[in-house]
């Protein structure tokens, strides 16, 4: 699983942008990974958004998760989910979904990062690292401390997410994040796939300089 760059495809920054229209642009920009994240939208909606995510997904070689809904990303035949806090518990979601099937969860604290990996979580994702706009339940930043104390404590890899921008994305990187995931800083540009091979390249320079 590559996580470098992952791309969720919100559409409130999109400026009008479809979910299809940010993905084929994202991945041509580089994105490792696309989730799909839609709160106004039923079940229903979502695997009608999602189906056509999955062929492109598939044709650029990128992951592709869907938010908070296993009966959607089953539907979808899509990799993976994305769990909150308050969603399914991980080994729930475990027993209903096939082999390989990826399960990532959104954890605050190294206590709920080592729970979420004894679930069967596949990979962590520490929500918000830094304040974010795009997200506005998230709460405060939890800081680059947590992310290193996180990477330090779980051997599945670490997302780091919210409030990443081409300037802190280094830190990111360097604090111990296998991947970063974004919105804003790609959803939201003038030019998708411009912003997503910008942030892309970042992390390989990062990576290239020999910091994890």
């Amino acid at each position: 699983m590559n996580f470098d760059l992952y791309v969720i495809t919100d559409p409130d920054p999109g400026r009008g942008r479809t979910h299809a229209e940010i993905a084929e642009q994202a991945i041509t920009g580089g994105a490792d990974a696309i989730q799909l994240r839609d709160k106004s939208c039923s079940p229903g909606e979502l695997v009608r958004i999602g189906r056509p995510l999955r062929e492109i997904t598939r044709r650029g070689s990128a992951l592709f998760i869907i938010n908070d809904r296993l009966d959607v990303a089953l539907a979808c035949g899509a990799d993976g989910v994305h769990l909150g806090q308050g969603d399914m518990r991980t080994d729930v979601a475990r027993q209903i979904a096939p082999p390989g099937f990826i399960i990532g969860v959104s954890v605050s604290t190294v206590g709920e990062a080592v729970q979420a990996e004894r679930e069967g979580a596949d990979y962590i994702a520490l929500s918000p690292v830094f304040s974010t706009g795009s997200k506005p339940d998230a709460g405060p930043g939890h800081g680059l401390a947590v992310l290193r104390e996180i990477r330090q404590n779980v051997s599945v890899p670490v997302i780091a997410i919210g409030g990443i921008t081409r300037e802190n994305i280094s830190e990111v990187i360097s604090a111990g994040a296998d991947g970063a995931a974004v919105i804003s800083a790609v959803v939201g540009a003038p030019d998708i796939t411009a912003a997503a091979r910008d942030l892309k390249n970042l992390i390989r320079q990062c990576r290239a300089e020999g910091r994890p």
